[in-house]
This record gives C-alpha cells, structure tokens and sequence, in this order.
C-alpha cells in the first residue's frame, strides 16, 4: 500500500520510524508539479544503480554511511553532509552502514 505524501503545512519527521533502519521504509514525503522530496533507506551492502534525473538534486545522508559514485570519481557521505547535483548528472549510491538519505529533486518545467 502506498503512503500518502504530506499535505502542505504537515510537519514531517525525518528520523526513521522504530529502534532502527532495519523498520524503516524508503518513503516519498511529497510531490509537486516542481519538487519532489523523499527518503531513501538502503541498507549496508545495497546499492542504488546508476540513474539520472532532469531537474537539480540535493542529497543529504540523515543517518549511516553511504558511497555515492558520480562516474569515475566517489564521495563517501555521512550524517550531516549534503551534495548538490547539476540535472542529468549520473549517480549511483552504495550503503556501507545502514543509511538513511534526504533527496529533493527540483522538478523541470513541463512543456
């Protein structure tokens, strides 16, 4: 079942639901015509496949540790630390603890 997204106004809590990641569920807080905003939890070991996306991104690792793979070049990121990413820029992330991550995507104009 899908978890409905924040209604405009509703506070949001970013810490992950429960003891530990491991009951945490990778969720999409919101989604606008322009803004996009969800948590992602991946687990020590898992890794997100390279992708890319149109708009600007933020990536902010919340809890953990986590590799992010930007071509050639790597960037391990833990709690606190946010990167910036230019739309189109192919990304890939791998959990080396259990990690939570806040990604904001800045959505592109429709046509």
């Amino acid at each position: 079942m899908a978890m409905p997204h924040a209604a405009p106004g509703e506070l949001i809590d970013l810490h992950p639901n429960g003891a530990s990641l491991l009951e945490t569920a990778t969720q999409a807080f919101f989604k606008t015509d322009h803004l996009e905003v969800m948590r992602l939890v991946l687990l020590s070991g898992e890794r997100f496949p390279e992708h890319q996306v149109a708009g600007e991104v933020t990536i902010q690792c919340l809890a953990g540790k986590v590799r992010l793979q930007l071509g050639a070049r790597s960037v391990e990121m833990t709690a606190g630390t946010l990167l910036f990413l230019l739309g189109g820029t192919p990304h890939a992330l791998e959990a080396l603890e259990d990690a939570a991550i806040l990604v904001t995507i800045l959505l592109p104009a429709k046509q």
